[in-house]
């Protein structure tokens, strides 16, 4: 249903609705200038739901498959933006005027003005077969593109392609607004309204970087033996791409080799799927146990294949929770290989890019998928596909899948109905799947960044990548990639979620843990609440570091929201202004979260149509980091930390490992050189019922997300005690301005220091996965 918005909500007071309006020529936001000289055939509409937003639409002079139109100029206004650099890939952008903006835009928010100029935000949507974005147009127009994909699919008159939504608050803004085209479209579910799967909670291995296409049973056990036998055993294995069975078009099928002997770089991808069922690789696994009727399989007579795998697996293992495979959207990478026996019918359909995507990076996937063509079931068989691959799945004990590749469909949808049309039959399809085999939410979409996906597939699915790749080194060759791309990475993933994160949950991607800026993604990933899996070779790992981030058990310590920037930074440029630090917040249950991370160095190139190094801005940055970047009221609406009346807030710092006491308007300056970070603990500070003390937890501070370890927290002021329960193990941390007279963990006394107003225990690890009651009395 649609949101309840009040003058409250949208933290706007002393205005008249409606909010935002077409007056004559001029996009006008309370009272004041948005986009002026609008042509007379764009048409607004105001929401049924909310007096703060408006549908908006055009009348053209003919039926097209394609119309590009101005919906006014935009002029000296900050803007933040969302745009496709790749086919299947967004990121952050910043501007002033209509000339700034990127073509495949999802989303533009306006900055607000001093002067009552509200925040605004401009959305794309979808309107019957017809898909739009926003893109730059003559003399600082803002121009929207409306297509449909294909050339049998024309229209002329559109009243909701574009949802206009103004507020107070950047963050309500964009959610507000969601909300509302939610009930508009009726297409898609919001994050708020689905449960992600469990893998978020528990640290994973994924084979891709290790091993690529030649992963096989025996390298995934040695993988998680040496993870296990190191202290941080994986609840997830996500066997990435190798494990199906595959071949080029001219490859003879009877050599068994299945496709695996094309396993050089990008070789992969013109192969199509031949079997539902695993290749011989995993198909030859013998298990040492023999078959187990009552095993995955059951009475199969499974003492063999991807069945018996993953029972040893998770027999031997016992963290492993979870094991996912890898599978593209329609199949494999070239699809499916038409007229193979067992196998839906599929047609090659040869990929045609549409003007916006010609103007995206270079990509080797989007190359060698239009060379050549994709094997596409037709839409009213993609049921088909879906209940062959994931019944068969299921039937061999995995419990969830990858789905990537996934935009793909407005490539070919020519014949199909147009993009829109095409994209509903198969979400719809995948949906069915995933609900009958993978409890509803066993998915990870990835390669999805786009607003088709994000409105048509996401009734089911809630996780899903928010960034491209981890590449630990410049697939183009530069040197100094191996760098300034974990910037971009990082970018990426924290402005991508501020859409996104409305419809899936954030998940950062992997990344490996000895690579020259592990500990810079280990941190982003520790405080990004979504799932954190690295993607190791077998037998190199940096321990040290993996124990920052995973608990003895195979868990994690997730924050309760999403990171998202802080205000200061959503219009800025963190890549490469040579000034700005990108920051981040995050809530736990009891404490916020504040990461900074200088990513200067490299990024998106409008010259060149690519991201390239901008080694000139990589240097030291400064930034003041405050309380109040902390989003108190934005994050986690079920169990919000009140700050009301708070005077004092304890700020700890992981790295510098020193504590700062804050007022909540009180500025603390962090300078960082490139690519390096700090993660600052943020903890509201509390008087003790009864006495002086004053009090604020921090946590275990061996841990990257330290405040994340605190389960519970509850102050007794009759006893003169605080009672924390903990979950982890090793250095606890809370800032008291008095000394105790005494810990206890778990009713027994136990040995503190007292140092600079912090009290120090040391927290063992417990028999159990349940936490430690550590109790302070005074």
């Amino acid at each position: 249903m649609a949101p309840s918005l009040t003058k409250e909500n949208s933290g706007i007071a002393g205005i008249k609705p409606p909010l935002i309006s077409l007056q004559g020529a001029e996009f006008v936001a309370n009272g004041h200038l948005v986009l002026s000289d609008v042509p007379p055939n764009v048409v607004a509409t105001p929401s049924a739901a909310t007096a703060y937003g408006c549908f908006v639409g055009f009348d053209a002079d003919e039926a097209k498959s394609r119309h590009v139109v101005s919906i006014g100029k935009l002029k000296g206004i900050r803007f933040m933006s969302i745009f496709r650099f790749k086919v299947w890939w967004t990121t952050h952008w910043v501007g002033d005027n209509g000339r700034d903006l990127e073509n495949e835009t999802q989303m533009v928010i306006l900055e607000k003005s001093d002067s009552g100029r509200p925040y605004v935000l401009l959305l794309p949507i979808v309107e019957g077969p017809f898909r739009s974005s926003l893109q730059p147009g003559e003399d600082d127009s803002v121009d929207l593109c409306v297509e449909s994909g294909s050339t049998k699919v024309a229209g002329e008159n559109f009243r909701s392609s574009l949802y206009i939504h103004a507020g107070d608050d950047p963050y309500r803004l964009v959610k507000e607004a969601m909300g509302v085209v939610r009930a508009h479209l009726g297409t898609f579910k919001l994050l708020e309204e689905k449960t992600p799967p469990g893998i978020v909670d528990k640290f994973g291995w994924c084979t891709w970087d290790a091993f690529y296409l030649k992963v096989h049973p025996q390298g995934v056990w040695e993988g998680v033996k040496g993870l296990v036998d190191g202290g941080c055993p994986p609840g997830l294995v996500l066997i990435d791409d190798g494990w199906q069975s595959i071949s080029h078009d001219d490859d003879d099928p009877t050599t068994d080799q299945e496709g695996m002997n094309r396993t050089a770089a990008g070789e992969q991808m013109p192969c199509r799927l031949i079997k539902f069922k695993e290749n011989y690789k995993f198909r030859d696994y013998v298990s040492p146990k023999g078959s187990d009727p009552t095993g995955p399989g059951k009475g199969k007579g499974k003492g063999k294949g991807m069945g018996a795998f993953v029972r040893d697996l998770k027999d031997e293992f016992r963290t492993v929770d979870y094991v996912y495979v890898w599978h593209a959207l329609c199949g494999y990478w070239g699809g499916l290989r038409p007229k193979y026996p067992g196998l839906p019918e599929s047609n090659v359909i040869a990929p045609k890019l549409s003007p916006g995507l010609k103007l995206t990076m270079e990509d080797l996937a989007v190359d060698k998928i239009v060379n050549n063509g994709v094997g596409l079931v037709p839409p009213e068989k993609a049921d088909e596909l879906y209940e062959g691959l994931h019944s068969h799945l299921e039937s061999v004990g995995i419990d969830g899948v990858k789905v990537d590749v996934i935009h793909l469909l407005e490539m070919v949808c020519e014949e199909y109905g147009g993009r829109v049309e095409l994209a509903k039959a198969y979400y719809k399809a995948l949906t069915a799947s995933v609900k009958k085999h993978f409890k509803g939410n066993g998915v990870i979409a990835s390669m999805e960044h786009c607003n088709d996906f994000m409105l048509l597939g996401t009734e089911a699915i809630s996780l899903g990548r928010v960034g491209d790749d981890f590449w630990c080194t410049d697939p183009s060759g530069d040197p100094n990639g191996t760098f300034w791309l974990q910037g971009c990475h990082m970018v990426h993933c924290a402005y991508n979620s501020l859409w996104m994160g409305n419809f899936i949950h954030p998940d950062w991607d992997m990344f490996q843990s000895t690579h020259p800026c592990a500990v810079f993604h280990a941190a982003s990933r520790a405080i990004s609440g979504g799932p954190i899996y690295i993607s190791d070779s077998v037998g190199k790992h940096n321990f040290e570091l993996l124990k920052t981030l995973v608990l003895p058990d195979g868990s994690i310590l997730r924050c309760q929201y999403y990171a998202l920037p802080t205000r200061d930074c959503l219009f800025q440029d963190p890549l490469h202004d040579g000034t700005t630090m990108l920051k981040i917040w995050n809530l736990n249950k009891f404490t916020g979260v504040l990461g900074t991370f200088n990513c200067q160095g490299g990024g998106w190139c409008r010259e060149t149509r690519r991201n390239q190094c901008a080694s000139q801005y990589s240097h030291a940055v400064t930034a003041m980091a405050s309380p109040k970047d902390i989003e108190w009221r934005n994050g986690n609406t079920n169990s919000p930390i009140s700050i009301e009346g708070v005077q004092l807030f304890a700020m700890y710092m992981f790295k510098a490992k020193k504590l700062v006491l804050s007022k909540p308007s009180q500025k603390t300056g962090i300078s960082l050189d490139p690519f390096d970070f700090e993660l600052m603990t943020v903890s509201p500070v509390t008087v003790l019922a009864g006495t002086s003390v004053q009090f604020a937890p921090i946590g275990l501070v061996n841990m990257l997300n330290s405040g994340g370890a605190i389960e519970t927290l509850t102050f007794d002021g009759e006893e003169n005690s605080v009672r924390v329960a903990v979950k982890g193990t090793g250095e606890m941390r809370v800032f008291s301005s008095e000394k105790p007279r005494s810990c206890r963990i778990n009713g027994e006394d136990v040995a503190f220091a007292y140092d600079e107003c912090m009290v120090i225990i040391q927290v063992p690890w417990p028999n159990s996965s349940n936490p430690s009651l550590i109790d302070y009395l005074f």
